[in-house]
């Protein structure tokens, strides 16, 4: 193996679960992190993810101190340092603060903060003295959770379709307090309302383009796994249903993100292109759509001619937003206006007091200014760096025909590609300052962690 394995200074155990607690709370705060709807109104907007992550970090830091355990990986170390540098570029734009409407932003977006990188460190920290297994839990959670939004958004829109009632006011409601609905993108002919469903995301375009992410982590794994493995139908099956409701949710900016990354796994994966385990699944999925679009043809015509449109006044809420770039520059260029303050600055200009941009990078430009900015790229360099050192022990695992060659390397690439495909959604969309991101970020950067040392599952 030409690769070698990077030293870490941890200490395993050979029990799959040592602390049940604590890898339950991780585990279950992974499988939630996108069900968005599941939220209280208080001082602030509490969600179920956010009062899982408070209690996992808690039970984390009691774990480490009663066994007065202070030991990180080089990864958790260096997660640990952009936790600080993001805390330093947060904390001087706190001085571009100066209404008090702009302060309770500022410190909502603060404890969003705090919780979503204290995961990144905890959780990197956690899947490193796991088992190997643990980690395939781990992400079997993360996608699963994405593919239950994509179960629901299927039932909510059969009901929507059906009855023209709402499925969240029969589940969610009940238990939020919190007023939640489909989406409506329109209506044809006056009467015939148009749906697209969110899940429990909030919004389609949420939903779509967190789609992605299973659909290129789990396509190269399914492709690469042997035609006897018991997982592989069922892959198939979880694959073409991910991508029906893809194309439910009618997201451009899905659909942008998941074309990109699928012309990167079309690299590695070429030879895969023409073969069935590729063909089939897609296939299914083109039938079933030409069912349904022949079913109610004029009805899809309609709303494709819609969501195709290209005219300025379609057009402009997506590009309109980078003139406020310019505008930053002239007044707070290097630190921004503030966190999570994009809305209260330009309440004046939108006319929402919650309005936020439809781009992720118009948030960071706005609200962290260019160094803020320069950091996120940093951290998003950095998330690629770990996965081209996983694709490397990948290849160096195939190489010597390890059990782990066929699940590394296919799960590294995946992890690329979806990480690319989400840099490209958020061009006209945010989703990246939602907490799923971070998550997405602590599985990519662990898998060199996790699976460069021996599995003490086996030990």
């Amino acid at each position: 193996m030409t690769t070698q394995a990077v030293p870490l200074r941890v200490r395993t155990r050979p029990r799959a679960l040592a602390q049940p607690a604590l890898d339950g709370l991780f585990l279950a705060t992974i499988l939630v992190v996108s069900f968005a709807k599941i939220q209280w109104s208080f001082s602030a907007d509490l969600s179920l993810a956010d009062v899982l992550t408070a209690l996992f970090l808690v039970v984390f830091i009691w774990d480490r101190l009663e066994r007065g355990d202070a030991g990180l990986t080089r990864t958790s170390i260096v997660a640990l340092g952009f936790f600080a540098a993001f805390l330093l570029v947060y904390l001087i734009g706190y001085f571009n603060l100066d209404t008090h409407q702009a302060l309770t932003q500022y410190g909502k977006g603060m404890a969003k903060f705090v919780l979503h990188l204290g995961f990144l460190v905890a959780g990197v920290t956690l899947l490193a003295r796991r088992p190997h297994r643990f980690y395939w839990y781990a992400l079997a959670a993360f996608c699963g959770g994405i593919a239950l939004n994509g179960v629901y958004g299927v039932v909510q829109l059969a009901v929507s379709e059906l009855t023209g009632g709402s499925l969240d006011h029969v589940l969610i409601q009940p238990i939020t307090g919190r007023a939640t609905n489909i989406n409506i993108f329109g209506v044809i002919g006056g009467t015939q309302a148009v749906y697209r469903p969110n899940g429990l995301t909030g919004d389609p375009n949420h939903l779509g383009i967190e789609l992605t992410l299973p659909l290129l982590i789990l396509t190269p794994i399914y492709l690469r796994l042997e035609r006897w493995h018991p997982l592989k139908v069922k892959l198939a099956v979880v694959l073409a249903f991910l991508l029906l409701v893809e194309l439910a949710t009618l997201s451009r900016s899905g659909l942008l993100g998941l074309g990109v990354g699928a012309l990167v796994l079309a690299v590695p994966y070429r030879r895969y292109l023409l073969r069935r385990e590729l063909l089939l699944p897609l296939a299914a999925v083109a039938v079933v759509v030409a069912g349904i679009v022949a079913v109610r043809f004029d009805y899809f015509r309609t709303v494709l001619k819609a969501r195709t449109n290209v005219s300025h006044a379609a057009a402009s809420p997506h590009f309109g937003v980078y003139s406020f770039i310019p505008d930053i520059f002239h007044t707070h260029p290097l630190f921004g206006l503030g966190l999570n303050n994009f809305a209260v600055y330009y309440e004046f200009v939108t006319g929402r007091p919650d309005f936020g941009p439809h781009s992720f990078y118009v948030s960071q430009f706005v609200e962290s200014g260019i160094v803020g900015s320069a950091l996120f790229v940093v951290f998003v360099l950095w998330i690629f760096q770990r996965l081209s050192v996983a694709r490397r022990f990948g290849r160096a695992f195939d190489a010597v025909r390890d059990p782990l060659g066929p699940r590394v390397r296919p799960l590294a690439w995946g992890m690329t590609a979806a990480l690319v495909a989400t840099l490209a959604s958020n061009i006209f969309y945010l989703t990246m300052t939602f907490y799923y991101f971070y998550v997405f970020a602590a599985l990519a950067v662990a898998i060199p962690v996790v699976f460069a040392r021996p599995d003490p599952g086996r030990a």
